[in-house]
């Protein structure tokens, strides 16, 4: 674990996620504004929902904002948000955000948070590792706007650097990142973002799964029939599949999510469709 910030600007959640009987309970949780998590809502099947939570509405240049999450054997984990996560001007440093989550054997996790929207002039560090047990499984979502684009703020943040790594009992199995810097490179050139102001990613591993071809097809069966997107599903090297599309507005990409979402559980896990309270 990592010290706990002490520096203004400085937050930390850590969870701890165990079974009991069927289902899954939070068993430890420690905060330090401005994170936090809600009470969570066990779903049917017993997995545990929780969202997590940012009461300041956004994130400030300087920020340095640290989540650790584990998971216990058997446990079954949806984490989101219940809004989009905005970046706020930055003055001099960059807003930075980590986060780790521990898969212990055969657990399932499900992590979709809302996209995130950078404003005129924000910097952004995010970091996303996932360490994978045996037998365990993730479906894990990273979502962005080109800006406040209502307010004309299309791609004038100064900086979005993002990365995910996911780990199958210590061994790498994806590692991704995007950084973008409009002033130098601006996406909305021929070839990269266009006039698509949205964009998506989803990856799906299970560790020990062996149907990824049929998963791949499925998956870039279901993106086909969203209208207002255009994207793809490919396999990744070793145990997974990873769809990635741009949408033109944010209800479409939302829509576009949650059709993905509900796929990826059913080809992977089994599991039927639910409802994403937000509330």
């Amino acid at each position: 674990m990592n010290p706990e910030p002490a520096a203004a600007g400085d937050g930390f959640l850590r969870l701890r996620f165990a079974r009991s009987g069927a289902g899954t309970i939070l068993a430890q949780s420690r905060f330090s504004l401005p994170l936090q998590a809600l009470t969570p809502l066990t779903l049917a099947d017993g997995a545990s929902y929780l969202m997590l939570l940012n009461p300041t509405g956004g994130v400030l240049g300087g920020d340095h904002l640290i989540t650790e999450i584990a998971q216990e054997a058997g446990t079954h984990v949806c984490l989101t948000t219940p809004s989009a996560t905005r970046i706020y001007r930055t003055a001099e440093k960059p807003a930075i955000l980590e986060t780790v989550i521990h898969l212990g054997e055969g657990a399932t996790l499900e992590y979709f948070p809302d996209h995130v929207i950078p404003h005129a002039d924000s910097a952004l560090r995010q970091s996303l590792r996932i360490e994978m047990a045996q037998g365990s499984r993730a479906i894990i979502l990273d979502s962005m706007a080109s800006g406040r684009v209502a307010h004309g703020e299309r791609w004038s943040f100064t900086e979005m650097d993002s990365r995910t790594e996911v780990y199958a009992s210590g061994r790498p199995a994806y590692i991704n990142r995007t950084r973008i810097v409009p002033a130098t490179k601006c996406p909305d050139r021929l070839g990269w973002m266009e006039e698509f102001d949205y964009m998506s990613c989803m990856g799906l591993f299970a560790d020990g799964f062996s149907r990824w071809p049929q998963v791949t097809a499925a998956m870039n069966e279901e993106l086909k029939s969203v209208p207002n997107v255009r994207g793809g599903a490919t396999l990744v090297s070793r145990g997974g599949c990873v769809t990635r599309f741009l949408a033109r507005s944010a209800s479409d990409m939302t829509f576009a999510n949650k059709k993905l979402w509900d796929a990826a559980r059913a080809q992977v896990a089994g599991l039927l469709p639910f409802n994403h309270r937000k509330y």
